[in-house]
């Protein structure tokens, strides 16, 4: 019996945000109508809701009119995997140029999102940031021959990069060739809009950086590595300014 009035519960908060969230003004007597339920449990539910942070305004006049605050509309948002990774190092860039125009409710966005994730995974969200370099912006040369790479790359190369596996590259080179190798994705290094990623080349047996725009193809590969300090990328980012 408990485990049905549970659901119950449940499911009437969930249907007073859903009519709620229709921008129409409902009298408290009218909803509990709708829902069958009395306006003394109606009460009860509407401050079960304000305690989760749902902002519900309530008019004492005539009716008890009830509505949700006009600015809010977000609710419950649902994010894949892969959504939640991008997410979280889009937090992790904006953290590391430290803006204070955006500072401001990052701190509680990153807490919810890392909730989500197991607790192996949060251990290495923890140190994402310092992972992440922001450097001065390329210059035109530079930009001469950029291109958005893929989406389902940046996608891969994110998830790799967060868990700290290696990935298998196709890699074109400013020469134009083009080359296979199995990388170590450490560090992420910004000189914008260019990213490149600061790896350890299997194939050189060395560190490389890696224009992110000139990956043609990725695919993950089942090996973890552990993290090199940045240090040891001091000539790979030589001369990228590091901010």
């Amino acid at each position: 019996m408990q485990r049905t009035s549970t659901i119950s519960r449940l499911e009437r908060l969930e249907m007073i945000t859903t009519r709620l969230k229709e921008d129409r003004f409902f009298t408290a007597a009218g909803l509990a109508g709708e829902l069958g339920i009395s306006l003394r449990t109606l009460t009860r539910d509407i401050q079960i809701l304000r305690d989760q942070g749902v902002p519900i305004e309530a008019d004492r006049g005539r009716g008890g009119g009830l509505r949700l605050e006009r600015r809010w509309g977000i609710g419950r948002l649902k994010l894949s995997y892969a959504q939640a990774v991008d997410l979280l190092i889009s937090l992790a860039v904006t953290e590391q140029m430290q803006s204070p125009l955006f500072m401001a409710h990052l701190g509680a966005v990153r807490r919810k999102l890392m909730a989500s994730f197991s607790p192996d995974t949060k251990s290495k969200v923890e140190g994402l940031k310092e992972r992440i370099l922001i450097a001065k912006s390329a210059s035109a040369l530079l930009l001469a021959d950029f291109s958005n790479p893929p989406r389902d790359s940046v996608t891969k190369l994110h998830q790799a990069f967060l868990q700290m596996q290696e990935i298998r590259i196709t890699y074109r080179a400013e020469s134009g060739a083009v080359t296979r190798r199995v990388i170590q994705p450490h560090y992420l290094l910004l000189s914008y809009p260019i990213w490149y990623v600061l790896a350890w080349d299997h194939l050189r047996g060395e560190v490389r950086s890696f224009r992110c725009d000139r990956i043609a193809g990725i695919a993950a590969q089942e090996a973890e590595f552990r993290l090199r300090p940045l240090s040891d990328f001091t000539a790979a980012i030589k001369g990228a300014q590091v901010i």
